[in-house]
Parts: C-alpha cells; sequence; structure tokens
C-alpha cells in the first residue's frame, strides 16, 4: 500500500464507505507480513514510494513465487534482481504480466506509476552492459527517464566528450566501469552533476575482478563522485533514481 491508497482508504473510513473493521483488516500487514521464510517490508513503498526489492539469486523458486505472490496481492510493484532464466521461466508462468530481461536478469512488473527524473547511464565498454542495464532498467522501475550512453570509455575520450552535453542535461549520471574505472573520475570533472560510480570485474588479472576499479573509483579526486559496491548495478540505479527524483521537483 503507498501513501494515496492509505489516504483513500481513511478517507472512505472518514465518510462510512469503509467500516473500522474492514480497514484493520486491510493494515494487518503494516508495516510488514510474515511469509514464514521471509519478512516482507510492506511498508517500505511509503517511506520510500517504492517497494522492497527481491535478490533472486539466491532463493528457490517456491520462495520466490510466494514473495512476489504477495507483493502482487498487495498490489506493489514488483522488481527481482539476479534472476536466473529458468527462475524467469517460473515467475513468467505465473505472472505473464511482468517482464524479464536476461542481460539484465531483472523481472519486472509494474503496478502503479511512479516519477523520478532524469538519468544518464553510462559505460566504459560494451562489456559493461549487463552491470549497466541492471542500473538502467531499476532507475526506469522506479519511474526515471534514462539516456543510455553506452561505450564511451577512456581509451577513446572523444567518444565521451561528444555526448557530454546529453549527460549534463540528466539529473544524475550513473557511471559503470570495470578496468582501472577511471572513466568515473573523468566524467565527474566535465559535468556539474552527481555522478554515481559502479565498478565492475570486467578486466585482466590486476583488475583483481573488480577491486582495482572500486579502489580508483573511491579515490576519485572529482567531488561529485560517490562510489557503490562491485557490479552493484541495482544499487547504483536505485540511488540515481532517488537523487533524480529530489532534482526532479525543484
Amino acid at each position: 500500500m503507498d501513501e494515496k491508497a492509505l489516504r483513500q482508504l481513511l478517507g472512505q473510513v472518514k465518510t462510512g464507505k469503509v467500516t473500522l473493521d474492514a480497514a484493520v483488516g486491510k493494515l494487518k500487514d503494516l508495516p510488514y507480513a510474515e511469509l514464514g521464510y521471509a519478512t516482507l517490508d510492506t511498508h517500505r513503498n511509503l517511506r520510500f514510494g517504492f517497494p522492497e526489492v527481491v535478490l533472486g539469486e539466491p532463493k528457490t523458486v517456491e520462495q520466490l513465487l510466494g514473495i512476489v505472490g504477495a507483493l502482487v496481492e498487495r498490489k506493489q510493484t514488483v522488481l527481482v534482481t539476479r534472476l536466473q532464466p529458468d527462475k524467469a521461466e517460473a515467475l513468467l508462468a505465473r505472472f505473464p504480466k511482468a517482464e524479464y530481461h536476461p542481460v539484465a536478469r531483472i523481472f519486472h512488473m509494474r503496478q502503479r506509476k511512479v516519477k523520478a527524473g532524469l538519468v544518464a547511464v553510462v559505460t566504459a565498454g560494451t562489456s559493461d552492459i549487463p552491470v549497466a542495464e541492471e542500473a538502467a532498467l531499476t532507475a526506469e522501475a522506479m519511474g526515471a527517464e534514462v539516456r543510455r550512453v553506452y561505450d564511451v570509455g577512456v581509451a577513446g575520450i572523444h567518444r565521451l566528450l561528444r555526448r557530454r552535453e546529453e549527460i549534463q542535461e540528466c539529473h544524475v549520471a550513473v557511471v559503470v566501469a570495470g578496468m582501472e574505472g577511471a572513466l568515473a573520475s573523468a566524467l565527474g570533472g566535465l559535468v556539474g552533476i552527481p555522478v554515481v560510480a559502479v565498478p565492475t570485474s570486467v578486466g585482466y588479472g590486476a583488475n583483481l575482478k573488480g577491486i582495482s576499479a572500486l579502489l580508483a573509483m573511491v579515490n576519485s579526486c572529482a567531488a561529485n563522485v560517490a562510489t557503490v559496491n562491485i557490479d552493484n548495478g541495482f544499487g547504483g540505479g536505485f540511488y540515481a533514481a532517488l537523487i533524480s527524483r529530489t532534482k526532479g521537483r525543484r
């Protein structure tokens, strides 16, 4: 239940259209719903304006069906990340109105409209696109308009310079880069908007599965750069959408 639905319910109680007992029944699982194997945070939609997001990778099909079913029953938007194709197939069979994005490994079912601002998702290379798509689809699920600017890394900086104005027009940029992670600092010095850096595990041995890129981004001398964890496209996209939502209200 979101704030709009809660206000509507309370208004119906006030006018007598809904009985007090019926209202209590609808509110009984706030702020959470016990499923046995999961305690679903049904209150998060009120706090964040977006419901709890589900990490699909370690969960069984039965657990996912139960969690997604509970969200759908409460008319909350569903977003499952890091979801394997076989699990997605089972979810789609039960919830055919949903969508599965195999590159990003995201399962999404929109239950209501949400509104955020304008987010640029920028990658250093084509190999970074799976993490970037996780960020982009997460931001879009939260209501953001996303501009994808892919394969503009520092090995050919002129590619980035050509797109600078397009990125500057956005409220926030998510920069996804592996190898040495230099793109976040490069872009941070070129634009006057917040930059959310997402290091990826793309790279040769000394990349250390993303640690080199992570350390480079954390140590960026561009003051507008903040960094999330390695391969955490979801975290970058979610945080960027929250920033864009705030910026878009001004």
